[in-house]
C-alpha cells in the first residue's frame, strides 16, 4: 500500500516536527513500506503565505497525483480539500493554549481553523498522552485519536560521551517563549562555575533573553548559536556537562528524549508531556521554581561522576522506549486500517 507523506518541514533548518517527518518516512522505508515523501522545495516552510500555499493547494495535488492510499498529514495542519483518506498528526495544542502573543493571522490558521479541519481527518496521532488529553479537551472527543510515541534517532544513543572540563549546560530546542530558555539563563547566574550554550532558531523572543544576559552580565558564559548542524548538535551532547529542558509547554519534547538517550544529565520541567518522557528517570523542577533549578543543577554538578553513571545506566531503556521500528510499525497498522 503506497503512503503519502507530508514532509515539507524536513526541508532547510527542520526543528522537532521536521525531524519526526524526515525519520518517520526513513523508518517506514526502512520497514518495507511503499511511502512517498512529499514535499515542494520551491515554498519556503517558515514563511505564513508559502505554508497556507503548501498546506492547502499544493499538497492535496501532490498526494493526488502520488497514487498513494492514505494521506499522512503529518506537519500538524491538513487542506481544507483531501482526495484521500486522511491521518493527521497533532503534536500540541500549543496554539489554542500557550500562544496568546503571536500574530493573530498565524493563530486564527494553526489554531481555530485547524481544530474546526481535525473533524475531517479519518483518524488523529498525537505523540504523547499530554497530547491527546489536550486534543480531546480542546478540539473536542472522537474515536479515532491514537497516542504513538515519536522514536528518536538511533545515532544519539551511539553517541560517544566526553564531558568537558569546564562544565556547560547545553539547551536545544527553538528559541521561544514557551521553552522558557530564560529559566535557565537565571538559573546560570546563580552558579558561576557553569557556562550554557542553547541552540536553535531564533524567534523574537531572543531580544528577551538577549537583554537579560546582559543585564546579569553573563555574555562571556553564554552562547545562543542558532541553528546547527547535525555535526555540531552531536558533538554538544558528546562534550556538555547536562542538558536543561526547562519548558512551560511541549507536545512531546525531542530535547529530553534525545538527551537521555545520549546519556546526558538532564534536568527538566516538570510540565506538560515532560513528565512522561522523563518517567522516572531524570529529575523534574516546576519550570518557574527559581530555586529549584539551582538546587537540581548544582546536584549534578556535585559529583559529576555519579550523574555520568545514572544517565549512562537509563540509555538503553529510553532508546528502547522510543524505537523507530515500532513507531513506524504502529503509523502503518494505521495507515492500513483508515485505507481499508
Amino acid at each position: 500500500m503506497r503512503i503519502a507523506l507530508d514532509t515539507q518541514l524536513a526541508l532547510g533548518t527542520a526543528t522537532g516536527i521536521g525531524v519526526y517527518e524526515r525519520d518517520l518516512a526513513r523508518a517506514l522505508a526502512a520497514a518495507g513500506e511503499d511511502v512517498r515523501a512529499l514535499q515542494f522545495p520551491a515554498l519556503d516552510p517558515w514563511r505564513f503565505d508559502r505554508r497556507v500555499l503548501w498546506d492547502q493547494v499544493v499538497l492535496p495535488v501532490l498526494a493526488a497525483r502520488s497514487g498513494a492510499r492514505v494521506l499522512h498529514a503529518a506537519s500538524g495542519t491538513l487542506p481544507a480539500v483531501r482526495t484521500l483518506p486522511t491521518v493527521v498528526s497533532v503534536f500540541d495544542m500549543a496554539w489554542l493554549r500557550v500562544q496568546s502573543h503571536t500574530r493573530a493571522y498565524a493563530r486564527a490558521y494553526f489554531g481555530g481553523l485547524m481544530k474546526r479541519l481535525y473533524r475531517g481527518a479519518e483518524a488523529v496521532l498525537t505523540c504523547s498522552t499530554f497530547a491527546r488529553e489536550e486534543f480531546l479537551e480542546l478540539a473536542g472527543a472522537r474515536e479515532e485519536v491514537h497516542t504513538v510515541y515519536p522514536g528518536v534517532d538511533e545515532r544519539f544513543a551511539a553517541i560517544e560521551r566526553r564531558p568537558r572540563a569546564r562544565a556547560f549546560a547545553l539547551v536545544a530546542g527553538t528559541v521561544e517563549r514557551r521553552k522558557n530558555l530564560l529559566r535557565a539563563i537565571e538559573t546560570l547566574a546563580a552558579v558561576p562555575e557553569l557556562d550554557l550554550v542553547a541552540v536553535g532558531p531564533p524567534t523574537p523572543y531572543i531580544d528577551e533573553v538577549r537583554a537579560r544576559v546582559r543585564d546579569l552580565g553573563l555574555g562571556a558564559r553564554v552562547e545562543l548559536r542558532g541553528y546547527v548542524t547535525r555535526a555540531e548538535i552531536d558533538d554538544l551532547y558528546a562534550t556538555a556537562t547536562l542538558a536543561l529542558v526547562p519548558s512551560h509547554y511541549e507536545g512531546f519534547g525531542y530535547a529530553l528524549a534525545e538527551a537521555m538517550c545520549a546519556g546526558l544529565p538532564v534536568v527538566a520541567a516538570r510540565s506538560s508531556s515532560l513528565v512522561e518522557v522523563a518517567a522516572d528517570d531524570a529529575p523534574l523542577v516546576d519550570p518557574d521554581d527559581a530555586a529549584g533549578w539551582v538546587d537540581a543543577v548544582q546536584a549534578i554538578l556535585a559529583d559529576r561522576d555519579l550523574a555520568e553513571a545514572r544517565a549512562a545506566a537509563i540509555r538503553a531503556r529510553t532508546a528502547a522506549r522510543f524505537a523507530w521500528p515500532q513507531a513506524a510499525a504502529a503509523c502503518a497498522a494505521l495507515y492500513r486500517r483508515i485505507a481499508g
